[in-house]
């Protein structure tokens, strides 16, 4: 049976650039495992795969996997599936809800000076895990401690993938960095996180905040050109490090520079009263392929 599928480019100012995901539609007869073997195809950082029809509630069901693995979350391919279905499917709506394993998370699509959009996320919440000691840290990228930045302190967090997060002392010291994933298996006792998330101050671009790279382990070692779910969890590190509670932030992360796949991230923070923080991603979205998996 042949599947509608679509390829975008997320978080990208322009066409093929940003992360690219192959999105498959009317998946209902596809099992995990062939899902898997897809997404291995695709050999993209992620595929979804979207119901032909959503639930009860008008969300619409999507798995999201990695060349190696299912994941609960990730941000690029929420953003850009639904894109897909607001493209194809729902028409122009201002809101599209995902149901993913994290549970459902509304991508809602907003004006831009110039005519652009950008399509938002609200993140699932985001639990601060334990710290990480810089030397450890700095030994699993190949680097020395003092190219970690000694504002903040190295720790781990999770909303769906598990991510430890490093603030680098500069543009040297980030793109000198290399990860050995045997050591990033040990860097939290009891714990092996999914990857490490490295930004400094330094950027490339101008007009952006902050410079960043994802670095992971998915059936070899791989980089993520814009990495949507560590932004989000980016957003809870500097609230709880940076950021004065109560004070609203927004900030715009350069990624996937260095490997030709320049990005854009948006990141809004604010506070919801006892609600907590409310974190949003953004990011522009455009189309690449229209085609049918076979």
């Amino acid at each position: 049976m042949a599947h509608p599928l679509r390829i975008v480019d997320v978080f990208a100012e322009e066409q093929l650039a940003g992360n690219p995901l192959a999105v498959v539609l009317e998946a209902d007869d596809l099992t995990p495992d062939a899902m898997q073997r897809i997404a291995q195809e695709m050999n993209f950082s992620e595929t979804t795969f979207v119901s032909s029809a959503a639930d009860r509630t008008g969300a619409w069901p999507v798995r999201i996997f990695t060349p190696a693995s299912e994941l609960p979350f990730a941000g690029h391919p929420t953003l850009g599936t639904a894109f897909v279905i607001r493209e194809l499917i729902a028409g122009p709506v201002e809101q599209v809800d995902l149901a993913l394993a994290v549970g459902t998370i509304p991508v809602t699509f907003e004006p831009e000076p110039g005519g652009h959009e950008v399509a938002w996320l609200r993140a699932p919440e985001v639990a601060l895990g334990p710290l990480v000691a810089v030397d450890t840290v700095a030994a699993a990228l190949g680097l020395v401690p003092g190219d970690v930045a000694p504002e903040v302190p190295p720790r781990q967090l999770a909303a769906g993938p598990v991510f430890v997060f490093v603030r680098i002392s500069g543009q040297a010291a980030l793109c000198r960095a290399r990860l050995d994933a045997g050591l990033l298996a040990r860097l939290v006792p009891g714990a092996s996180p999914d990857g490490i998330y490295l930004f400094c101050s330094e950027t490339v671009g101008g007009g952006v905040d902050l410079a960043a790279r994802l670095l992971f382990d998915a059936g070899g070692l791989r980089e993520d050109p814009a990495t949507g779910s560590a932004t989000a969890m980016l957003g809870a590190y500097l609230r709880e490090h940076v950021y004065p509670s109560g004070e609203a932030f927004s900030l715009r992360i350069e990624q996937g520079v260095a490997m030709g796949r320049s990005s854009l991230l948006r990141l809004v923070v604010r506070e919801r009263g006892e609600a907590g923080s409310e974190i949003r991603v953004g990011g522009r979205v455009f189309p690449v392929v229209r085609g049918e998996l076979l």
